[in-house]
């Protein structure tokens, strides 16, 4: 089981490292169209990952409510949402290709403020891999080993292009490649650290177990919908993102029934 835990903290991690190293062997900077692809193919991740590994789940821990089970899964649910919509209004961040920073006024570095933008969206995913692993060790019978590992691979799998739509625009502003991985190195760390965190949080907090997993999956939802689905959507010909969203979707309810 330590095995285990330790590859499913560390996936997410390493796929956004491994995508960061792509400033090393990319020459040139993503276009959009590229961009909008990875970008909706981490929606459709994302989208995916909460429903089958979190709502679900939740409703399926609160069975025995009755027709009251989707109770926690609604009010977790909107807990994330508000979480997420605190942390977004409070946090200097700036997305991808906009000109202004959202969050408290900043004198933040343009390139920083980037950083933050995708740390604040790694925080949420770093949450729910922590909560489902919480639950495989508290010996939750809606808990599997395979769709724990199914849930932090999917995640990994989304944060590979996302390693690369940080560190590729952050050399393109002018940071030499090396500071520009680090950079996306260190936007990925929140994710296991986070995963950390909730797990012995979560301990603490077993009963409520559904509601931390809805809370997750809210916190997901509100990046999918705040900033990785206007970003897929910008633009002319922006079909490629709505595809890859597709394709993101598929691949993750795939691999939750599969490994599950």
């Amino acid at each position: 089981m330590q095995k285990e835990l330790i590859t499913g903290l560390l996936l997410p991690f390493l796929g956004t490292a491994s995508g960061s190293g792509c400033v090393f062997f990319m020459k040139q900077s993503l276009s959009r169209g590229v961009q909008r692809a990875l970008t909706g193919f981490a929606a459709g991740v994302m989208t995916a990952a909460s429903i089958w590994s979190l709502i679900i789940p939740a409703m399926d821990m609160a069975d025995s409510m009755g027709k009251l089970a989707f109770l926690p899964a609604v009010v977790g649910f909107w807990f994330g949402i508000l979480f997420l919509l605190l942390l977004d209004s409070i946090i200097p961040h700036l997305h991808m290709n906009a000109d202004k920073a959202e969050g408290l006024p900043s004198k933040l570095a343009r390139t920083t403020m980037m950083v933050l933008a995708v740390t604040l969206h790694n925080i949420p995913e770093g949450m729910a891999v922590g909560i489902v692993y919480a639950g495989l060790l508290s010996g939750s019978s809606d808990m599997t080993a395979g769709g724990a590992l199914a849930l932090a691979l999917g995640i990994a799998i989304q944060n590979f292009p996302e390693g690369a739509i940080i560190s590729m625009p952050l050399h393109a502003e002018g940071k030499s490649k090396g500071k520009a991985f680090a950079d996306g190195v260190l936007s990925g760390a929140v994710e296991p650290v986070g995963a950390i965190l909730t797990i012995i949080s979560a301990r603490l907090f077993l009963p409520i177990m559904p509601y931390l997993l809805s809370f997750a999956a809210g916190a997901m939802i509100y990046v999918v919908v705040e900033e990785l689905i206007p970003e897929m959507s910008e633009g002319e010909h922006s079909n490629i993102g709505v595809i890859l969203f597709s394709v993101g979707f598929t691949l993750m309810m795939i691999l939750d029934v599969a490994l599950g």
